[in-house]
């Protein structure tokens, strides 16, 4: 077995990328990207009536957003099928493989009588040893493994532990239809060995099957990998996850307005622990991520957490990023992009925004007092706040602020004297400044907003709300 790291994602391209298959891909590319190893993927693709175009572009671009860079081209599965029936018939000359030409029938029969007289209904073909001069000519056959059937298979798995699984459990399972495609089984086995793959780490729900992929492995003398089986993500029940919990989809996720790099940072943390640190760069994760620190027992979603590691994220990436990724978000999810004048005011903003925005969708709601288009309408909570006394108070306060040198403490200094002289508390002058500048009433400072959309469109947002109650 080479000594570099080889890990892969293989994902079958039937819909979309559920968020537990981009937590088993976020692993992989953990692993390998942090021992200089190699990240691959395979799209399993065999299944043809179900596999689709759109599904395979799905999980491209899922990877894509979270920032899973893979190595090489992706594999297609469907396209090895020459491969992966050429080891089944090398098995099948070596002697750990043979033909067996029982019908369906003969093995629906032969379960139903087990059934009904409570023996295992686990196939056994008598075609296992059979002389080949008794084999009958022209008829269908498939190829099955020609399992051992005493002793054990240990799975050495890094996570779960030694699973020891009987012999006489496992079937002699088909490698090669009678219309000579291979089987699941087998492509993966090939698949995996040609690759180069050290590492499988997967769902749990594989790990049975690592048992007879096993056999096929030391049929044909290769190394077997290490194996990694995690435990699947639950619902916040502790069941299965699935629809009724919410969004399963990575690219919901996308829609939300959660950044690649806080989904990252959630996944990781989804099933893997490093003591009890919850916030992570991605070289932390890079570094410190190690299979012996998956947990075995399955993980719950929990959106109240990942709200609190996203808003943390948020708070802490550079403006500029942040900007980049909001406008990445605007295009993913169909909203009109920003224009010059915009683009500059939210990254003059963004320092006033993102200490309490978990999405970027919360973002852009506090960042509404830069994006609005005069004349700014305020929404039905902001508009209590401008009534026509209020209106007037503006009114009169627009001059000032228009001659007021254009600094913070300049602007704090004209509007709080202007509050005393009106016998008014500062607060009381605040809600018709939100409304006028922002239209809502949850804002930033609003010395803060004056600053970042400049004197002359804070004085035409002043203005145009005095005037509104002249009219």
């Amino acid at each position: 077995m080479t000594d570099q790291v080889v890990t892969r994602f293989a994902p079958s391209p039937t819909g979309y990328l559920h968020i537990g298959g981009a937590r088993t891909a976020l692993f992989n590319w953990l692993f390998a990207r942090g021992r200089s190893g190699r990240f691959l993927l395979r799209i399993e693709d065999t299944d043809r009536a179900r596999s689709t175009r759109e599904a395979t572009q799905a999980i491209l671009d899922g990877l894509d957003w979270l920032g899973l860079d893979h190595d090489g081209e992706a594999v297609s599965q469907a396209a090895g099928a020459d491969r992966h029936a050429e080891v089944a018939r090398r098995m099948l000359a070596d002697g750990t493989a043979y033909k067996c030409f029982a019908t369906p029938e003969e093995i629906d029969a032969f379960r139903e009588a087990a059934r009904a007289e409570g023996r295992s209904t686990l196939y056994r073909s008598p075609w296992r040893d059979a002389d080949p001069a008794t084999h009958p000519a022209d008829a269908p056959f498939v190829i099955r493994l020609k399992a051992p059937r005493e002793g054990t298979t240990v799975i050495a798995d890094v996570v779960q532990g030694d699973v020891t699984i009987r012999n006489d459990q496992l079937d002699d399972m088909v490698l090669l239809r009678s219309d000579g495609t291979p089987v699941y089984m087998l492509a993966v086995v090939v698949d995996d060995h040609d690759m180069g793959v050290t590492h499988v780490i997967r769902g749990d729900d594989h790990l049975n099957n690592a048992a007879r992929q096993m056999q096929i492995y030391r049929a044909m003398g290769w190394d077997v990998p290490v194996w990694a089986h995690i435990p699947l993500i639950h619902g916040p029940d502790g069941k299965k996850l699935s629809k009724r919990h919410g969004a399963v989809s990575l690219t919901e996720y996308r829609d939300m307005g959660y950044p690649a790099q806080a989904m990252r940072n959630y996944l990781a943390r989804l099933g893997w622990s490093h003591g009890d640190q919850e916030v992570f760069t991605d070289e932390e994760l890079r570094r410190l991520f190690s299979l012996e620190g998956i947990n075995k027992a399955p993980a719950r979603l929990d959106m109240k957490k990942l709200d609190s590691i996203s808003g943390r994220h948020i708070a802490a990436m550079e403006d500029a990023a942040l900007l980049h990724d909001l406008e990445a978000f605007l295009a993913a999810t169909g909203r009109p992009p920003l224009g010059t004048e915009k683009r500059a005011r939210l990254l003059a903003a963004m320092p006033h925004l993102k200490e309490r925005a978990k999405t970027f969708p919360e973002l852009l709601e506090k960042a509404h007092f830069a994006l609005a288009d005069r004349p700014v309408e305020p929404d039905e909570k902001a508009g209590r706040a401008l009534d026509n006394v209020s209106r007037g108070i503006l009114g009169e306060l627009t001059p000032q602020v228009q001659s007021a040198s254009w600094s913070r403490d300049a602007l704090e200094d004209v509007a709080t004297r202007f509050a005393e002289e009106k016998g008014m508390k500062f607060g009381q002058l605040a809600a018709p400044l939100r409304a006028a500048l922002a239209g809502r009433a949850a804002t930033p400072s609003v010395f803060d907003m004056m600053l970042v959309l400049g004197r002359a469109e804070t004085v035409a947002r002043l203005a145009d709300a005095a005037r509104a109650g002249e009219e």
